[in-house]
């Protein structure tokens, strides 16, 4: 599994996402607002307002939350507008990093991105110096203690998936951006139990690190992802699973 995958599964299973909920709120509503104001506020017509919509529901967001960021999105309540960046750097060993940010200051954004990358034997670079190096896809994760590989092949495939991966327990379903939605739901359609479902940044080609270097850029990672404004990071590192589950951050 990619670097930034493994890492995402390993927090999820220490609880870390529940110990960040207030982060994790301040970051779906700033989703879904931005969602809402450039697709509109119908999450039957606005797939990315749907799945944002899903997933503060799945952590248990209360509705009067997802109400109040969709109408700032739309306009009917007065809100704080948000301009989506991408930035592109380096961490130790040349690994490339790429961090989404939604921000209303982009000045003091990339102020704190450039000092966190220097913090930890980084750098940030300019648009474009890594982003060619990852693949847009959709992510979905299974257990293998949930359906047989077969069952789920034909599900998935029919559905448009493009590939099936083994990781040790689980399934990974991957799909084109486009095809996302409707594989998604013929999974969760067939009782199928998901344990995570994302579009999200593939590396072509990954860096193999060990030592202070993993251990640092260990750090990176989880500073990026800490960052308030910053909604998702990916990385092109590969770290023996033994680091990842005894690092503390």
């Amino acid at each position: 599994m990619s670097g930034h995958s493994k890492w995402s599964t390993i927090k999820h299973k220490k609880g870390a996402a529940d110990a960040k909920r207030g982060k994790i709120f301040t970051k779906l509503i700033r989703e879904i607002t931005t969602s809402a104001r450039i697709g509109g506020g119908d999450p039957s017509g606005n797939p990315r307002l749907r799945k944002a919509i899903d997933e503060a529901k799945s952590q248990n967001m209360p509705g009067d939350n997802i109400d109040r960021a969709i109408k700032k999105g739309t306009g009917e309540l007065e809100g704080v507008v948000y301009d989506e960046v991408t930035y592109e750097g380096y961490g130790p060993e040349g690994v490339a990093v790429l961090a989404e940010v939604m921000t209303d200051n982009k000045n003091r954004t990339v102020a704190e991105i450039r000092h966190l990358f220097g913090k930890y034997n980084g750098n940030l670079g300019e648009n474009g110096c890594v982003a060619w190096m990852f693949d847009s896809v959709g992510l979905i994760v299974v257990d293998q203690s949930a359906v047989s590989e077969e069952a789920l092949m034909e599900i998935a495939l029919e559905a448009g998936a493009d590939d099936i991966l083994e990781d040790q327990d689980q399934y990974e379903v991957r799909t084109a951006v486009e095809s996302f939605d409707a594989v998604h739901k013929a999974i969760v359609d067939n009782s199928i139990p998901v344990v995570s479902a994302e579009l999200t940044r593939l590396p072509q080609t990954t860096v193999a690190l060990e030592g202070k270097s993993a251990r640092t850029m260990l750090k990176l990672y989880n500073a990026l992802d800490d960052q308030d404004d910053v909604q998702h990071v990916y990385a092109n590192f590969d770290i023996d699973d033994e680091i990842l589950e005894s690092f503390e951050g």
